[in-house]
C-alpha cells in the first residue's frame, strides 16, 4: 500500500494525480483487504465483487486493476472451470462436450522488495483476451484424408464399391 500511495502522487505539473488513480487506491485497498487471504494468498473476488467494496464501477475496476499491474503491484491469472456437458449429435447419438467457462481473476500481490511467486498462482494462465472464442476451429481448413484403394474382396469394402458406381462416381 504503501508503494501504491508513492505512486499515487502528482509527478508532472498539471496532473491531479500520479501512475495511480484515487479510484485505483481504493481498488487496491479492497482487493488487500476486504478480499486477500494472508494465510493462503488467495484473491479471487469478481469485478462486480470489488466494485462494490470499493464503491466505483466495474469498468473503473477493470481500469484501476491494469494501472496496478502496470505499476507492478499486482498481477491476475484467469481461473477457468472446465464442465462437461451431454448432448446429442446429428445422428442422435449422446456425445460428452466440454466447455471452458471464466469463473474470475485470481490475484497476487508481487512483494516490492522482491521474492517468490505465491503457490496459488503457479499453475494458471494470464490471458487478455475475453473468455469467449470469436473463431472456432473448423474441420474445413484440415489436409483432407489420403485416398484409399478398396478391396472388392472385403465384404464392405465391396459394397462401398457397388454403392460408389451406383451414384455415378468414378472409380
Amino acid at each position: 500500500m504503501h508503494l501504491a500511495r508513492a505512486l499515487s502522487r502528482r509527478m508532472e505539473k498539471g496532473k491531479a494525480y500520479g501512475q495511480i488513480t484515487a479510484k485505483a487506491l481504493a481498488v487496491l485497498e479492497a482487493l488487500l483487504w476486504g478480499f486477500h487471504n494472508a494465510k493462503s494468498g488467495l484473491c479471487f473476488p469478481s469485478y462486480d465483487r470489488i466494485a462494490e467494496a470499493a464503491c466505483c464501477a466495474r469498468s473503473t475496476v477493470a481500469e484501476a486493476i491494469k494501472s496496478i499491474e502496470d505499476a507492478g503491484i499486482l498481477s491476475w491469472v484467469n481461473r477457468l472451470k472446465r464442465l462437461a456437458q451431454e448432448s446429442r449429435d446429428l445422428f442422435g447419438h449422446r456425445v460428452c462436450k466440454t466447455r471452458v467457462i471464466r469463473t474470475s481473476n485470481g490475484y497476487h500481490f508481487i512483494d516490492p522488495k522482491g521474492g517468490e511467486t505465491p503457490v496459488s498462482s503457479g499453475n494458471s494462465s494470464k490471458s487478455d483476451f475475453r473468455s469467449r472464442t470469436p473463431i472456432q476451429e473448423s474441420f474445413l481448413h484440415k489436409s483432407p484424408p489420403a485416398y484409399r484403394v478398396l478391396n472388392p474382396g472385403n465384404p464392405l469394402e465391396g459394397a462401398l464399391i457397388r454403392l460408389g458406381h451406383a451414384l455415378g462416381a468414378a472409380v
